[in-house]
């Protein structure tokens, strides 16, 4: 496996659990569970993937704009939970903004996968990308 199949595999989990999410209502225990888990997944797969697959690409000044473009969107995924996390689960303002962060995860996994992911491409080498995986699985597996 090498890194951009390890992480699509983790973008193709929260695809699901933000599909999942937008489709409860309510202060329920399935909402809480779902945000949780979410939550938990974003949060370890944006550090592991600062730590194995951004840090070597703001090395190279082919990738550097995008991966620090990258990390800002991480940051602005995170700003969006912890709106969710001060807002009521029976509010309405709380789908509003579960949507919200829907769109913004999507979008940055779309750019990732069809921009980042071509780009880095080219700036690693096959062994370093099967590494980079090694070490990715290896932290989220110790992580989430």
């Amino acid at each position: 496996m090498n890194i951009f199949e390890a992480l699509r595999k983790d973008h193709d989990i929260q695809r699901e659990l933000l599909k999942k999410l937008v489709q409860t209502s309510g202060d329920t225990k399935l909402r809480d569970n779902i945000f949780k888990s979410l939550k938990n997944e974003l949060e370890t797969h944006a550090d592991g993937e600062e730590r194995f697959f951004y840090k070597p690409l703001i090395d190279s000044d082919k990738t550097q704009q995008k991966a620090r473009h990258s990390i800002a969107e991480h940051h602005e995924i995170d700003e969006l939970i912890e709106k969710l996390e001060e807002t009521d689960y029976d509010s309405s303002a709380w789908l509003k903004i579960a949507k919200d962060l829907q769109e913004k995860v999507e979008h940055h996994l779309e750019e990732e996968e069809h921009e980042v992911f071509q780009m880095a491409g080219k700036v690693l080498s096959e062994n370093n990308k099967g590494k980079l995986a090694d070490e990715y699985e290896k932290y989220m597996e110790k992580n989430r």
